[in-house]
């Protein structure tokens, strides 16, 4: 059983494998692709991760800075929080951007006025797909504001927003702003996890190695157990 065992790890390790290659190549080949229109409602029922994720889109509108979201965040630039802002689109409909990371002493609106754009503006980005739920042993609690993932319905419904897309968008990055002590005033965009680990044949040749010593160690033990055998009926 335990062999069985190992040898399905292995091959499932190997179908993980050719998941994970697919997933690389359909990345790299979106993220670097020029930028689409976003899904428009009428596309909405439609939008999925095989077909749509990681995909480079632009849209229009104006942002509403007082309805925005702060998601607990850990990057290349520490801890703090994703700046997830509203964007109302020339029809009426919401799309959440994900303005980029702040860090912790920064999560006050009040201390990134400078980083908060108004009027009619462009955003490119990458189209993400809602994060329901929340973090590994951290659940979102709308009744306390706290946010451990990009929970499209969950943010819309706390925020009290109607006619929002089933995903948000990463911004792509954008010029450093700074204030008068050269501190980055943020939100910093363009911080999306695009390259993935491929460690998958590490993996499967680690289950399959393993699969072989017990399957040797229980060879060896027919070994003894026939030669023991033959000893006995030789007396």
């Amino acid at each position: 059983m335990a062999f069985a065992g190992l040898i399905a790890l292995g091959h499932w390790q190997l179908e993980r494998r050719v998941w994970k290659r697919g997933l690389i190549a359909r990345v790299e080949e979106r993220v670097h692709a020029p930028a689409i229109a976003a899904p428009a409602p009428g596309e909405w029922p439609r939008v999925d991760a095989a077909h749509d994720e990681y995909r480079n889109v632009r849209l229009v509108g104006s942002f509403l800075h007082d309805r925005e979201t702060l998601v607990r965040a850990t990057t290349v630039l520490g801890s703090g929080y994703w700046v997830l802002t509203p964007l109302r689109t020339s029809d009426g409909s919401m799309v959440l951007i994900n303005r980029g990371f702040v860090p912790a002493e920064r999560r006050e609106r009040a201390a990134r006025a400078a980083g908060s754009p108004s009027g009619e503006l462009t955003v490119i980005g990458l189209l993400r797909m809602t994060e329901p739920g929340g973090a590994f042993l951290q659940r979102n609690d709308p009744t306390t504001d706290r946010w451990y993932s990009r929970d499209v319905q969950a943010i819309a419904s706390a925020r009290g927003l109607a006619r929002v897309a089933p995903y948000f968008i990463d911004a792509g990055a954008a010029p450093d702003r700074r204030d008068a002590h050269g501190a980055l005033v943020g939100p910093v965009a363009g911080l999306t996890v695009t390259a993935f680990h491929d460690n998958h044949l590490v993996y499967a040749i680690t289950w399959f190695v393993l699969a072989a010593m017990v399957g040797g160690a229980a060879a060896q033990l027919v070994r003894i157990e026939l030669r023991r055998r033959r000893d006995r009926s030789n007396l």
